[in-house]
């Protein structure tokens, strides 16, 4: 793997934090793990303190700053979790988290409180479970992995849970949600191509990105090579305050999503988790941003805008005929999920 600077001497060392600035994050180091590959180091402009890449993946004061309605667990993945590494939420279709560590540990990620170095990753008998689990509730269509990065798995673990599944008849598709592509393109060599086609069910990739300067030259050979192989893949993007919340930055990282032959899928309004205030920008603000993209692109390149109900009532779209703002109480907002129930959702994020 792409060699990954883990410890905040090294963020030092290659000039991404002052020794100031790292003797200031020992606590956030020591409560979130900190990762970035050389892949994205290399593509960091020193000069610009606002780098999108810099913002994503270097570690701020501000993360040990909790705000009204943050959560450990934002989207309440918990109160779906029948047991260790499952998440049966929708009746179609599960998420299995087989590993707790990612090549790169994004600021703002929704699962931070459950992933990092020393999380430990599923063993044999937790993995019979899950595969037991699957066999009795033949609804499941689809199995989502995620993580952690899931496509830190060796190819050969990797084949080995795709072998098993393969033998459950109504599993139909098999998705992987994964930044490896991009932040690690080295790992998608042949033999994870081959771990990933040894499986005769449908396989997605879902490529997680949220600005253009992650795509490398390294990074589309990646991506061609998994497209090339028959893999399709879509992209989920995070719309992110001081990262990518201006029209022409989504509309630049979607068109060049499409041009590398991935569909964009979803862009996500940021969690309410825990210290990623800074991140997060209005409902008003992204649905006008939203609606300005819907002018400049094609279907192909629109993702859906959409959000996570706190509760765990799942994903809505985010425009105005699912979201109603409060006109007394503006941070207060009513949000209609799937089946027509109404949830109260209340905004933080830092103002301008």
């Amino acid at each position: 793997m792409s060699k990954s600077l883990t410890a905040l001497p090294k963020l030092v060392q290659r000039h991404l934090l002052s020794a100031d600035d790292a003797n200031h994050l020992t606590a956030v180091a020591e409560k979130y793990s900190v990762s970035i590959t050389e892949s994205m180091a290399d593509v960091i402009n020193l000069e610009n303190t606002n780098d999108p890449i810099r913002a994503q993946f270097i570690p701020r004061k501000e993360e040990l700053n909790l705000a009204q309605n943050e959560k450990d667990d934002p989207i309440s993945d918990t109160s779906y979790s029948p047991m260790k590494g499952l998440v049966h939420r929708y009746p179609d279709r599960i998420l299995i988290k087989p590993i707790h560590s990612c090549a790169v540990y994004c600021r703002f990620c929704f699962r931070r409180e459950q992933v990092g170095r020393n999380k430990e990753a599923l063993n044999a008998d937790d993995l019979q479970k899950i595969y037991a689990y699957l066999q009795t509730h033949p609804e499941i269509w689809e199995v989502i992995f995620t993580g952690g990065d899931p496509l830190l798995l060796s190819p050969r673990k990797l084949a080995e849970i795709l072998s098993v599944l393969g033998m459950i008849d109504h599993v139909k598709v098999i998705r992987f949600h994964t930044r490896i592509p991009l932040v690690s393109p080295d790992l998608i060599n042949d033999d994870m191509i081959s771990a990933l086609k040894s499986c005769k069910k449908t396989i997605w990739i879902s490529l997680h990105s949220n600005h253009v300067n992650e795509f490398t030259p390294d990074g589309e050979k990646a991506i061609a090579s998994i497209i090339d192989a028959g893999i399709p893949m879509v992209s989920q993007t995070v719309l992110l305050k001081g990262i990518n919340d201006k029209v022409e930055t989504l509309d630049m990282l979607f068109r060049h999503l499409v041009q590398n032959r991935i569909k964009p899928y979803y862009l996500h309004h940021p969690d309410l988790a825990n210290g990623t205030k800074h991140f997060r920008l209005p409902i008003r603000k992204g649905q006008a941003i939203y609606k300005e993209l819907l002018k400049k692109l094609s279907g192909m390149a629109r993702p859906h805008y959409c959000l996570d109900i706190p509760n765990g009532a799942g994903k809505i779209p985010i425009h105005e005929s699912y979201a109603k703002q409060n006109g007394e109480e503006p941070n207060k907002w009513s949000l209609s999920d799937a089946n027509g129930n109404l949830h109260d959702y209340i905004e933080s994020y830092d103002e301008d």
